[in-house]
């Protein structure tokens, strides 16, 4: 392998690009008010909830958890999870627009050094592309589409995390090898996700959601990323 081995960095969003996992609990919560459902969740719960990708699989899944005889899809059951999840939608919207999230440490320096060197960057995750659109215009403004080569989400991705899917699309439409790639995840659905695409290169940054993950086939597990570079990631993409 050539030194500089690393040509595309492929970042995850949630809990990745920024530390949202909270804000998007209280969103949940918010939802779940203004619908009269009566439900809350914790810390604990959410965390636990976490395990499962995707909004609307955790609320789904949460229903068939406190409401077991409830399964009548004809009677409106998923018409209903889909308003719930409306409603978390623009309450997390809401919140973003007015500052309650910001990139995390290290996330914009690396994406403006890789940028320079000429490296691709690229979006993989599972969440929805509104949620994904309304943090990075807040954090780097309406032009923000223009910096990633690839955004792969839950529109074009329809299986989620730890499934493949959403890297595989990726790496097929960068055009570049597994091995030259850096993926960045904050949870153990994410390794397993990119492990699962032939991506070796994964560097994890937990959040207190997801510290208690297994992450031991990672490449690194950091704080963040502030005072992470391009050389570095190249140092490590060579180790054995």
């Amino acid at each position: 392998m050539t030194k500089d081995i690393v040509k595309a960095l492929i970042f995850d969003v949630d809990g990745t690009l920024a530390d949202t996992e909270e804000m998007h609990r209280q969103a949940f919560n918010q939802a779940f008010t203004e619908d009269g459902l009566g439900w809350h969740w914790d810390v604990p719960t959410y965390t636990r909830l976490l395990d499962i990708s995707g909004g609307k699989e955790r609320i789904t899944a949460y229903w068939h958890e406190v409401h077991p005889d409830v399964t009548d899809i004809e009677g409106g059951l998923q018409e209903r999870i889909q308003r719930l999840h409306d409603l978390k939608t623009a309450a997390y919207e809401a919140a973003v627009h007015d500052g309650a999230v910001d990139l995390r440490p290290g996330v914009l320096a690396l994406m403006d050094e890789a940028l320079k060197q000429n490296l691709k960057l690229a979006i993989a995750t599972t969440t929805s592309p509104v949620n994904i659109a309304t943090l990075m215009r807040r954090a780097i403004g309406d032009g923000w589409s223009e910096r990633f080569a690839v955004i792969e989400d839950a529109s074009t991705a329809r299986k989620k995390k730890p499934d493949p899917l959403v890297y595989q699309q990726t790496l097929q439409r960068l055009g570049i090898e597994a091995e030259a790639c850096v993926v960045f995840e904050d949870s153990s659905n994410g390794l397993q996700a990119a492990r699962g695409a032939g991506l070796r290169q994964v560097v994890i940054t937990p959040t207190a959601f997801t510290a208690h993950h297994d992450f031991a086939q990672a490449r690194r597990v950091l704080p963040s990323l502030a005072g992470v570079t391009v050389a570095k990631l190249n140092h490590w993409a060579t180790e054995t």
